[in-house]
């Protein structure tokens, strides 16, 4: 079974939806013979290519209620074990690390793009990751054991924009409005960082619709407003 998980690192729910899937997958008796990819997402493509605090682009964009938006994902996330500190966050174009993701899945596969994937996700909202600074990426990749010369050597350059950039495109034209979305086998969809319960009843109704009949007896259970959304107005490359 492929999963294709379409996200974006500047995404709070993205990191609560990876959690849960993750959790769901462990407990899924077929988790061995799942693949799962993550793909390009921008919630704001035209973000500027320099580091700005978080707390004043969120107060910007949603006025008096960021604050209260932010402590909502944060107690969230501390019951999956995550941490936000919003105070230090900082927010950057999030397509240069979308290009080293990419880019990792390409040289080294699938699981070593995972687990940058969440050490991406950890440092940007928990210690102050600038994804826009290319040593410090370099750093992060490192981290999850990588080569860092290599993804130095590709962070220096341009590789990978137009390859990115049209996956991104692609997202859109396929009705990808809000981030996180699971694409399960290129058909079944959910949106939203759902409970760990709905990711799992999703596996297992894919696993018997594809032919692997798998049976739990958990019970799946949805979240009303578990997904960022692109902004109403039109972005384009």
């Amino acid at each position: 079974m492929k999963v294709e998980i379409y996200s974006d690192i500047a995404c709070p729910w993205c990191h609560v939806g990876k959690a849960r899937f993750e959790r769901a997958l462990a407990a899924f008796p077929g988790a061995d013979s799942v693949e799962v990819v993550y793909r390009p997402f921008q919630l704001d493509p035209s973000a500027p290519e320099t580091p700005q605090p978080h707390r004043a682009v969120l107060a910007a964009k949603y006025g008096p209620q960021a604050l209260a938006m932010d402590e909502k994902i944060t107690q969230l996330g501390a019951a999956e074990g995550l941490t936000f500190d919003f105070d230090t966050v900082v927010e950057n174009n999030s397509l240069l690390a979308h290009r080293l993701l990419r880019f990792v899945l390409d040289t080294y596969g699938h699981a070593a793009q995972a687990r940058l994937k969440g050490r991406l996700l950890d440092a940007h909202f928990a210690e102050g990751l600038d994804i826009g600074d290319r040593e410090r990426l370099a750093d992060a990749a490192a981290a999850v054991g990588l080569d860092r010369e290599p993804v130095a050597a590709f962070l220096a350059g341009e590789e990978l924009v137009d390859e990115v950039t049209g996956e991104i495109d692609e997202a859109r034209r396929l009705g990808i409005t809000a981030v996180p979305t699971f694409v399960f086998e290129g058909k079944w969809m959910v949106q939203g960082g759902q409970e760990t319960s709905t990711f799992l009843r999703a596996l297992e109704q894919v696993a018997q619709e594809t032919g692997t009949v798998v049976e739990t007896d958990q019970d799946g259970g949805a979240c009303a407003d578990g997904a960022c959304e692109v902004p109403a107005r039109d972005h384009t490359h």
